[in-house]
C-alpha cells in the first residue's frame, strides 16, 4: 500500500510526542483511542514494525491522527508538555 512507511514513522513519532503530555488526564484519550501501552517502546523512532497494525486501515488510520490533533489541542490547554526538565508555556 502506498504511504505505509511514512504512516509508521508518523505513528512512532505521535506516540513519542503525546509521552509528553504533562496532564495525565489528556493523555489517557492517547492511551485509549491512539497507541496502547507497550505497543512501542518509549523513545524508539526507529522501529516501524512496531507500528505496523496502525497503519493499514486509512480509517483507522486518519482516527489515530485525530486523536493525536484533540490530545495536542487539549494539552495546550492544560499544562502543555513535558520534555526533558522542561514544560511548554
Amino acid at each position: 500500500m502506498k504511504g505505509l512507511e511514512e504512516r509508521k514513522k508518523l505513528i512512532l513519532a505521535m506516540e513519542y510526542v503525546a509521552r509528553q503530555v504533562n496532564d495525565e488526564s489528556v493523555f489517557e484519550e492517547w492511551l485509549v483511542l491512539g497507541v496502547a501501552d507497550g505497543d512501542v517502546e518509549y523513545g524508539d523512532l526507529e522501529k516501524v514494525e512496531a507500528a505496523e497494525g496502525y497503519v493499514e486501515d486509512e480509517e483507522s488510520f486518519a482516527e489515530i491522527m485525530q486523536t493525536f490533533l484533540n490530545v495536542m489541542a487539549n494539552a495546550k490547554k492544560s499544562g502543555g508538555l513535558y520534555c526533558g526538565g522542561v514544560v511548554s508555556k
